[in-house]
Parts: C-alpha cells; structure tokens; sequence
C-alpha cells in the first residue's frame, strides 16, 4: 500500500511541476493530461516506479507540444479575423 502512495505522490508531483512550466491554457491541459496518461501507461507497461515517472515525463513533453500547437492555432484565428476587436462602437 504504501508504494502505491508513493507512486501517485511522485506522479502528482511531476504533473503539477510540468505544468507549472508551460505558458498558455493549452499547454498546461495538454502538459498536465499527457503527464497523467503517460504515468498510466508507464505503470501498465513496466509495472515500477521508473517506467511510470519516465511515462509521466514523456507524456508530459508530448501532451505540452500538442497543447502548444492548440494555442498557437487559436491565436492565429483571432488575429487573422475580420475586424477582430476595432469595430464601430456606438
């Protein structure tokens, strides 16, 4: 029992600090999201504590780079639209 508390302790650690390093809302969901998947399938494959932290961290890079395009996509749409915000105002 208490390897598994130390497992989802270093799991919420390393998702909370990958998180915290990435910048727009989308890549902190996607840093955060990947971290946690990435930990479970760690643990599904190898089944010990360096599969699943090496899982969180992979996951975590991958999960930022999508969450990083998702950012950089919505904010190609906002300045690329018509009269975006300098319209009349009456």
């Amino acid at each position: 029992m208490k390897t598994r508390l130390w497992i989802a302790a270093g799991a919420a650690t390393a998702v909370m600090t990958l998180a915290g390093c990435a910048s727009g809302p989308g890549e902190q969901w996607g840093t955060a999201g990947g971290a946690v998947g990435g930990a479970v399938i760690g643990n599904a494959i190898g089944g010990n504590t360096a599969s699943t932290v090496g899982g969180a961290a992979i996951g975590g890079l991958i999960g930022n780079q999508v969450g990083r395009r998702a950012d950089e996509r919505n904010y190609d749409r906002q300045r690329n639209s018509y009269y975006p915000y300098n319209g009349p105002n009456y």
